[in-house]
């Protein structure tokens, strides 16, 4: 898979695909992730990549400009499944988005900033809209690099054990259940003794009950 990653302010990026899963994917060759300069492809003074909104406001606007400009000379060497944008207001983020579009080859993300883009870029160049909350925060940047982890731990190969992405919350739209670890007491606090007994049938059927009970405490919605 390769992810292209468009932004005004890519140090922002330099540390997250550097370590864990995502260093690992890339050192497999499993996914290509670049990370594209969005200054680069300005043809203004001071390579600036921003304006001022018609109509007066506060704030700053991505321009079409550079956008159009980066997002041409990607598509001269690679046919893009889409071509997202990191916005507020765009499709929630859920496991299963996630499950669809590790599906895929091919993708751009564009990250905003500053007050938000130029509203033709979103009509006319974006193909899907992904938001991460009903929240802003400063930029695209840490929002694409969240898409982009939950996109590469589903890729086969990335993590050490198949199954385990299989078996994350929401994979069947229940929570999963609670997982312990050694010792198998602490502080008088014990691990369930079902996780002991050694019997899978009654361990599944353990977890299964509590991923329902947490999922009707936590997220009743996905019931």
């Amino acid at each position: 898979m390769k992810i292209d990653i468009i932004t005004a302010v890519p140090e922002i990026l330099s540390g997250p695909f550097d370590t864990s899963i995502i260093k690992k994917g890339i050192e497999k060759n499993i996914v290509e992730i670049n990370i594209h300069n969005l200054r680069n492809y300005s043809t203004k003074n001071y390579k600036s990549v921003d304006d001022y909104q018609y109509g007066g406001g506060s704030g700053m606007v991505l321009s079409i400009e550079p956008v159009d400009n980066c997002i041409n000379e990607l598509k001269k060497s690679t046919k893009y499944d889409e071509i997202i944008y990191m916005a507020p207001d765009g499709e929630k983020l859920s496991q299963q988005l996630c499950n669809k579009l590790s599906c895929l080859n091919n993708i751009i993300i564009l990250c905003g900033h500053y007050k938000g883009i130029d509203q033709r870029i979103r009509d006319h160049l974006i193909s899907l809209e992904i938001s991460i909350g009903d929240f802003v925060v400063t930029g695209g940047e840490l929002p694409a690099a969240i898409l982009s982890d939950s996109i590469i731990r589903l890729l086969p190969g990335v993590l050490g054990n198949e199954m385990s992405a299989l078996t994350d919350s929401f994979q069947d739209n229940l929570i999963a259940p609670p997982v312990y670890t050694k010792p198998r007491k602490y502080k008088n606090w014990e691990v369930p003794n079902v996780l002991l007994s050694g019997n899978q049938k009654n361990i599944d059927d353990w977890r299964n009950k509590k991923a329902i009970e947490l999922t009707n405490k936590k997220r009743p919605k996905l019931l």
